[in-house]
């Protein structure tokens, strides 16, 4: 009977979720109190059981308002401003050279772990040089997207913090296997992007046969124009060197691993806040306009904390692992992590990134660890197996921001990037097990 009512749970947060009926936070809050009133628990002990949840997912709360804040007025000042406009004048007129660029544009711009920042960066300064080259934007999409979501891997990136929330651990350990995975997905990337750009080269000297041939100063002096349009007053170029240490002080303490998360973003978001912005009403400005991200992660989070504190008080993960075995092939429940992350891309499809992490986690970590297999290995096979897909699948909110910002359809984005996100992330995937960051 347990084990019926955590599925109910967790089937019906699922289905909400999916649905968009309710918001995240809605439904971990409210479903799994009614669960375990129909388990038998009384108010006093749910209350016991939320306590549990919310102080083990805490300090990942706190390293999520402040990293947020903390890249956000990175952004701001125009810390990554400089090197992005360098990537384009390289790129200059080259379709193979614009393709791999995209993809380090793409990974600077999500340093900030917000997907949407990433395309209003990347979209607006790109599409007019997509255009006027005559490559598809869907191309574009494609390049940003499979970028952002390996760099995505972050400590302040969503996934890792759901996954942290999840296990109970702290996010920069979870991280730090996952460094080397971020760098060889990246070189691998520009890679896939070097031979993707000779298929669009190809495509587009089919289509078109007479190319003028200043088109590529052209397409540069838009491009340029285009890039000048986001400067804005709140640039800082004459503090960029000391931004840029700052930042890198900051990624160098999470790396170095002894100092807690949220305290290395909090000290560096109070250094970098009055040194580019003065006076109390620009620093509450800037406070203001990061603040609902910061806040939203920051209560979904906490949302989960309870959601797992109950639903593991009332022993119902315990009682659904347990079941589940009994249920399963014998040879397949040792690989039950190595089989979903495989099918992650495709799980992005079907399920949201908060029913991914909340529902599905939690079981195959109950299911797989029985078995000898170390919970962050199993999360890892998740996270690295699901990741790529986080911007060609539906539920995310920030892929409809850009497909907006482009002028393209989901179905076509879809039918474009589906195949080839799934097989980078099968190879990733298996580099990663290669390299025994994934265990079975």
């Amino acid at each position: 009977m347990l084990s019926i009512i955590g599925l109910l749970t967790i089937l019906i947060i699922v289905a909400l979720l999916i649905s968009g009926r309710i918001t995240p936070i809605v439904g971990l809050v409210i479903v799994p109190i009614f669960g375990a009133f129909f388990a038998g628990y009384n108010f006093k002990e749910i209350g016991e059981f939320f306590g549990s949840g919310i102080d083990s997912v805490i300090s990942v709360v706190i390293m999520f308002i402040f990293a947020i804040l903390f890249f956000g007025v990175m952004q701001d000042a125009g810390v990554f401003d400089p090197l992005i406009n360098t990537m384009i004048k390289v790129s200059r007129g080259n379709v193979i050279a614009v393709s791999m660029a995209t993809v380090v544009i793409a990974a600077i711009a999500q340093l900030d772990g917000s997907g949407a920042s990433t395309f209003l960066i990347t979209i607006p300064a790109l599409l007019p040089l997509y255009k006027r080259l005559r490559m598809s934007p869907y191309l574009l999409l494609l390049l940003v997207g499979t970028s952002a979501s390996i760099v995505n891997m972050v400590p302040w990136g969503g996934p890792l913090g759901r996954a942290a929330a999840v296990l109970g651990v702290d996010v920069t350990e979870l991280w730090r296997p996952l460094i080397k995975i971020q760098v060889i997905g990246l070189v691998l990337l520009v890679a896939v992007a070097f031979v993707l750009g000779m298929r669009e080269k190809r495509r587009i000297a089919r289509k078109v046969t007479d190319d003028s041939s200043d088109e590529g100063e052209s397409i540069f002096d838009e491009v340029e124009d285009e890039s000048t349009k986001t400067a804005n007053s709140l640039h800082r170029p004459k503090l960029l060197w000391i931004n840029v240490v700052i930042a890198l002080t900051v990624i160098g303490l999470l790396v170095w691993g002894k100092v807690p998360a949220g305290f290395i973003f909090m000290i560096g978001f109070s250094l970098a806040l009055p040194l580019n912005y003065r006076t109390v009403n620009e620093q509450m400005d800037r406070i203001k306009a990061h603040a609902p991200n910061a806040l939203l992660m920051a209560a979904i989070i906490l949302a989960a904390g309870s959601f797992l504190g109950i639903l593991n008080g009332a022993n119902m993960l315990d009682s659904i692992a347990t079941d589940l075995v009994k249920i399963l092939p014998a040879f397949i429940v040792p690989y039950l992590h190595i089989i979903i992350g495989f099918f992650g891309v495709p799980f992005d499809l079907l399920l949201s990134t908060d029913a991914y992490y909340f529902a599905l986690l939690p079981i195959v970590e109950q299911v797989v660890s029985g078995f000898g297999v170390p919970s962050i290995s199993i999360a890892y096979a998740l996270i690295v197996g699901n990741i790529i897909g986080t911007f060609v699948s539906p539920f995310s909110p920030a892929l409809w921001l850009a497909l907006g910002l482009a002028g393209l359809e989901m179905g076509k984005h879809i039918r474009y990037s589906f195949l080839i996100m799934w097989g980078f992330s099968i190879v990733l995937f298996l580099i990663t097990m290669a390299l025994g960051v994934i265990t079975f």
